[in-house]
């Protein structure tokens, strides 16, 4: 009987600690913010005092970054500095701040200039609770342009969308994204591969693929059977997508898309749905990810099915961030062109 109350006051005891430390840790973040914005005012206004000097601010920032590391140590370089300035510039006000975002958050989504996509970021990293080092690898990765390229429909209103509201999950289509990245496998970019290769070291690495997935994926398992008559096949990849309360069935190609893989995935869906979904499931998803995608033909191979079945091109490497970010601006032009 001692023993369970012991056990009881210990527990109680540790949530209180527990709470206590989160919350100063909040507060400690929020005043640092606060400090690094107000430091980033002062040497803001004080530069407009000599706007006429050009050199005005680099000698300053020198003579700044000399004098507070001397008396306070690291965190005073001149390009974090640069940093307390840039946070001004584009916060300005401590209080719109989110609690859960770190200074060094901050500092990564400094480094993106166009306000729309860093807003995007932003609120993708508090939501999917990002750490420093998944928020450089999903900027690097350049989300928000597959994202935008991911149904060939980019568009200003969808720009906008992202950057209000993030990666809103509400369709099957949302979850798509062209293409993946997975860079984390550490695989050569032209070394032939096998499908069972492939998979196992997406298995080996779940934590991140599941990162690169999106939100509100969990895993099921790899090879799972399904069985026609006396026959079975096997999915290569299964997932449940928790927000659209469905299962996501993925095929693995290592080479480019065929029609006959839509035909299987298909086949797949079906049995899925009729022998796996619960009442309260919606209907089974297919992804397949293959090494290219550009045959014209799939648009004919993916269009007409009950089914919601996607493609997508997969890379071992990460993409070319410059050259992503001119598809997405010349679908844009375009776009704007035809609605003139």
């Amino acid at each position: 009987m001692n023993q369970l109350m012991n056990n009881g006051m210990i527990q109680e005891i540790e949530n209180i600690l527990l709470n206590a430390r989160n919350h100063v840790s909040v507060e400690v973040n929020h005043t640092l913010l606060k400090t690094y914005m107000e430091i980033g005012r002062i040497i803001v206004e004080d530069a407009s005092k000599h706007s006429n000097d050009g050199e005005y601010q680099k000698r300053s920032l020198r003579f700044l970054s000399k004098e507070l590391t001397r008396k306070y140590g690291r965190g005073f370089s001149k390009s974090n500095l640069n940093n307390m300035i840039n946070f001004y510039l584009s916060y300005g006000n401590v209080q719109t701040l989110s609690g859960h975002l770190s200074w060094s958050h901050y500092c990564e989504l400094l480094s993106i200039s166009d306000k729309d996509k860093r807003h995007f970021y932003e609120i993708e990293c508090i939501n999917a609770k990002w750490s420093v080092r998944e928020l450089r690898r999903q900027i690097s990765s350049s989300l928000f342009e597959r994202l935008l390229l991911s149904n060939g429909d980019a568009n200003k209103q969808k720009v906008l969308d992202l950057a209000l509201k993030g990666n809103e999950i509400a369709n099957p289509q949302d979850i798509v994204k062209d293409p993946y990245v997975f860079e984390f496998l550490g695989l050569p970019e032209d070394k032939p591969m096998m499908e069972s290769d492939l998979e196992e070291a997406l298995v080996r690495q779940i934590e991140k693929f599941l990162l690169e997935l999106g939100k509100g994926f969990m895993f099921v398992g790899t090879q799972q059977r399904v069985t026609f008559g006396n026959v079975h096949y096997y999915v290569d990849m299964v997932f449940y997508n928790k927000i659209l309360k469905s299962y996501v069935l993925i095929e693995l190609k290592t080479i480019k898309l065929m029609p006959e893989a839509v035909g299987q995935l298909n086949m797949y869906l079906n049995y899925y749905a009729a022998e796996v979904n619960d009442e309260d499931d919606n209907p089974p998803i297919g992804l397949i990810l293959c090494t290219d995608k550009g045959n014209v033909d799939m648009q004919y191979a993916l269009g007409g099915l009950n089914n919601n079945i996607f493609a997508s091109k997969y890379v071992t490497y990460m993409p070319d961030k410059e050259q992503l970010i001119a598809q997405v601006e010349a679908v844009l032009s375009a776009n704007s062109k035809e609605h003139k």
